[in-house]
């Protein structure tokens, strides 16, 4: 495939979201000239800080973004989701404030350690669906429900029923600004999580290696790709990103509630994906067009709350819209708008002849 159409088919495959940003910036540009304006303000820490719906919205949306380019991988390669990724943030977080707990004083070394110790303890949790997945061949979403059942009950074991409060400027400044610097840091950890992702498919062959699993598991299996390999690596970076996802949800609150970190988050992630034009079945991915969806999604929401919509009907508002979204971007809607506009070339060069 030539570069030029290389670049159609990627910006072909992401026309859907980029159309829906689209119309969510139009319309809130209508209703409100002024939303997307970006003010500075001076935070209780005495910090001057970036304010604005677009910091807000940026910002809110980092742990989604962070786990949908995680779902993302899991999506190419097995065809179905993750749909634990909710419940396993919560043993994430309760594993990073057992481990700071531990350690007594709040410092940079420890929080690192801690954080080492969270991401690991979730790769192993993810290691187990993957597992169930790749060995034992269980659909995605069956397999993820033991611990979307089950996981919060698990954070409950590791930290009791207690909401346990991270008072440090360190904890402070990774869930909302470092000193000196305005740009809330969880939009930061996107960026490493990104770059991280984009180095890994740089210096391996793991993109092409999953879509061709996700593709045709037997024919890439003939090829000399492991699946199973595969699967698991994918479950395994999910763990990474739920892991920093709770970091940075744990981090924002400044104390972790298992109840509640980042409750119901699956669901948005899983839409992400699905509204950032990937394929739900597996295969082809873009993980830029998922980063759009959690943008979109979190876009929603702000403008939602800022036309004072009550926050029990949000949920109604954001599933219409939602829906539309998907359905545009379908197989079916595409196949159609394609013969569509086959049919007006056809007709158009006819004329010409004639």
């Amino acid at each position: 495939m030539s570069r030029k159409n290389k670049i159609t088919a990627s910006l072909g495959q992401l026309l859907i979201p980029l159309v829906a940003l689209t119309i969510l910036i139009v319309f809130n540009l209508i209703r409100d000239p002024n939303f997307f304006s970006i003010g500075m303000r001076i935070n209780n820490a005495g910090n001057a800080v970036l304010t604005g719906n677009l910091i807000s919205v940026i910002d809110s949306a980092s742990e989604l973004a962070i786990i949908a380019m995680g779902m993302t991988l899991v999506t190419a390669a097995t065809g179905g989701q993750d749909i634990s990724v909710g419940a396993v943030a919560a043993i994430s977080g309760a594993i990073f404030v057992k481990v700071l707990q531990g350690m007594g004083a709040i410092t940079g070394s420890t929080v690192f350690v801690a954080l080492i110790a969270c991401i690991l303890g979730t790769i192993l949790f993810k290691l187990f669906n993957g597992t169930l997945v790749a060995v034992f061949h269980i659909q995605p979403m069956i397999a993820t429900l033991i611990l979307y059942s089950c996981g919060r009950s698990i954070a409950y074991w590791i930290n009791g029923d207690a909401t346990p409060q991270l008072d440090s400027p360190i904890i402070n400044s990774i869930g909302k600004t470092i000193p000196g610097i305005p740009i809330p840091t969880p939009i930061f950890a996107v960026i490493l999580v990104g770059l991280f992702l984009f180095l890994i498919f740089k210096f391996t062959s793991l993109r092409l290696y999953t879509q061709s699993v996700g593709i045709n598991e037997g024919a890439a299996r003939l090829n000399g790709i492991n699946p199973t390999f595969i699967k698991l690596l994918t479950f395994a970076l999910l763990g990474v990103c739920v892991a920093v996802a709770a970091v940075i949800g744990v981090s924002r609150l400044g104390q972790l509630n298992h109840k509640t970190l980042l409750a119901d988050i699956e669901m948005d992630a899983i839409l992400a994906v699905a509204i950032g034009g990937n394929s739900l079945g597996g295969g082809n991915y873009k993980l830029s067009g998922s980063i759009l969806g959690a943008y979109i999604i979190q876009m929603l929401t702000t403008t939602l709350y800022a036309m004072n919509v009550a926050p029990v009907n949000v949920k109604a508002y954001k599933a219409i819209v939602i829906i539309i979204i998907v359905v545009a971007g379908s197989p079916v809607v595409k196949e159609a708008i394609t013969k569509m506009i086959r049919n007006m070339k056809t007709g158009a060069a006819k004329k010409g002849v004639a």
